[in-house]
């Protein structure tokens, strides 16, 4: 195996910019605090808010946003990079596949991570535009009756597959796999969040 082939660079580059725990560092760097001793202890931008929001709740909302937009662009910004590049579909999605596993297994955290709604929504809008869409809108206005983020995501996400079977018929892998991969990986992250929502004890946000 070639381990200087363009593609296999790029999909380890994948991996590891999806492993920067952005949630954790900037709630330490500007919060003084460490999201994985505290709340649901994930580093993303949900267990941010909550946990900084006991001290500083302005910062929070600020913390809480930046975590989401770079979470999001550290799968995104690769995918692109990498369609700039000329790589074929089937790597792009490999990217997209990777940038998710490294923010849920973080190389960098010990194999422990995010929920990876954020960053599964960065390279859905970078790959699956219009159904990408359609998901943000279902999540938003699930988050704004429901009120609890873990299932407001799980909903949009849910409504991005039904939009790609039903829309895309097949991406242009001829395949759906990559997206089924993309949303087992973060509905298996969200089973602690489920359960505690089946025993009536998720927060609300």
């Amino acid at each position: 195996m070639d381990f200087l082939n363009t593609n296999v660079v790029f999909l380890a580059i994948a991996y590891l910019v999806g492993s920067i725990p952005f949630g954790l560092i900037l709630a330490k760097r500007f919060a003084g605090v460490n999201v994985q001793e505290s709340g649901s202890k994930s580093i993303g931008a949900t267990n941010v808010l909550r946990v900084v929001k006991q001290t500083n709740p302005a910062l929070a909302k600020k913390l809480g946003a930046a975590t989401v937009i770079l979470d999001a662009l550290k799968g995104a910004v690769v995918v692109l990079i990498g369609m700039a590049y000329g790589l074929d579909d089937a790597t792009l999605w490999g990217i997209a596949v990777l940038s998710v596993i490294g923010h849920c297994y973080s190389i960098f955290l010990g194999l422990e991570g995010g929920k990876g709604v954020a960053t599964g929504l960065g390279v859905f809008l970078t790959l699956i535009p219009i159904p990408a869409l359609i998901g943000a809108a279902v999540w938003a206005f699930s988050a704004k009756v429901l009120k609890i983020s873990s299932i407001s995501s799980l909903i949009g996400l849910s409504a991005v597959v039904v939009a790609v079977i039903f829309m895309q018929n097949g991406l242009t892998v001829n395949s759906n796999a990559p997206v089924y991969i993309i949303t087992f990986v973060i509905f298996y992250k969200h089973i602690p969040n489920i359960i505690r929502l089946f025993k009536g004890q998720e927060q609300k946000v």
